[in-house]
């Protein structure tokens, strides 16, 4: 089974991929860890298509979890599974933030580099990363998706999907 997960920044997208990760017993790849290393240090765009081409090749089974749309854009064509965490801006920020106070200063299990919440991001969070070209972006790559797309929008339904999955 392959499973493509995204939303927006803070949703919960990676935790989601590691619950599901470990459920299915499937590996999972998270393109935050591929798109940045180093201290915030971002990949170019030919490097990050060859890492996700290379992990789909050795996986018959898989879970990849970010938006980036232009990295591997077959993974939504070949995806049995698509998940889409629409969470509200306001739950995406609390979770955000909640995130960087575990990890203040560390890197992330989904994130090699040292976590950091700045006025930068909430902005993204709340405006910039829902405007409406990139709410469109995000739905035309869910309707790229062969297989069952899911449309997740509160905590209810990912305990209901998580249940049932």
């Amino acid at each position: 089974m392959k499973i493509c997960i995204m939303g927006y920044s803070g949703a919960g997208k990676s935790t989601l991929a590691r619950a599901l990760s470990q459920k299915l017993n499937i590996p999972c790849l998270h393109l935050d860890s591929v798109y940045w290393y180093g201290d915030w240090q971002n990949r170019s765009r030919e490097e990050v298509n060859q890492i996700i081409a290379q992990f789909a090749a050795e996986n018959s089974n898989y879970i990849i979890e970010g938006n980036y749309g232009y990295a591997y854009p077959q993974r939504f064509e070949e995806c049995d599974v698509l998940v889409f965490l629409a969470c509200n801006r306001f739950v995406c920020f609390r979770r955000a933030f909640s995130r960087y106070k575990k990890f203040k200063g560390r890197p992330r299990p989904d994130l090699p580099c040292p976590e950091k919440f700045d006025f930068e991001f909430a902005k993204w969070i709340l405006w910039d990363g829902r405007t409406r070209s990139r709410r469109r972006g995000l739905y035309s790559a869910a309707r790229m998706c062969r297989g069952e797309v899911y449309i997740i929008k509160t905590q209810k339904q990912l305990d209901k999907f998580l249940l049932h999955f």
